[in-house]
């Protein structure tokens, strides 16, 4: 047995990913194999593996990407108006066995890290808030987020908090 590390994603990796993302329906919507392999390609994704498997995963997008997520879109034409760059976080999900050991920080550190590296200021995500999610919003700002707008999604269906945390320096 080895001790979980952090990686970056390789191609093999997706129908492991694809699994890890459909057990934690509803948190994050059930994605399909073709969709989730395009969503790796735009993303800077960092990988958690357990005994040499994945099993947990986050996905950050930098700006300038075609995807079509309402908060994507946002956060980018926020990036437009202020001149600022960023990663996006569009989702991080961990295996159950692997919830609440500190790997939801140790995945952010890495994006962290990669904004830092590509001279990004900012590293963004969103949070529902309707319906509510009281978890993610009191572990987002342990990591120092704080909101920086609202927008409702889904056809009204659900509001997020929209949220901005700056990259320190090295």
């Amino acid at each position: 047995m080895t001790s979980p590390r952090i990686r970056p994603y390789a191609p093999d990796d997706l129908d492991a990913l694809v699994a890890i993302n459909d057990a934690a329906y509803p948190a994050v919507p059930v994605t399909g194999r073709t969709e989730l392999a395009a969503l790796a390609e735009l993303a800077v994704p960092r990988l958690v593996v357990d005994d040499g498997a994945p099993a947990g995963f986050l996905f950050a997008l930098p700006p300038g990407r075609d995807y079509d997520s309402e908060n994507y879109r946002w956060f980018s034409e926020r990036a437009e108006r202020t001149g600022r760059g960023f990663l996006y976080v569009d989702r991080i999900v961990l295996a159950p066995r692997l919830q609440s050991q500190g790997f939801g920080p140790r995945l952010y550190a890495a994006v962290f890290e990669a904004a830092r590296a590509a001279g990004h200021p900012e590293v963004l995500c969103e949070v529902n808030v309707e319906p509510p999610n009281p978890g993610s919003l009191a572990f987002h700002g342990r990591l120092g987020f704080r909101e920086v707008g609202r927008q409702s999604t889904k056809g009204g269906r659900v509001e997020v908090a929209l949220f901005a945390a700056e990259v320190p320096r090295a």
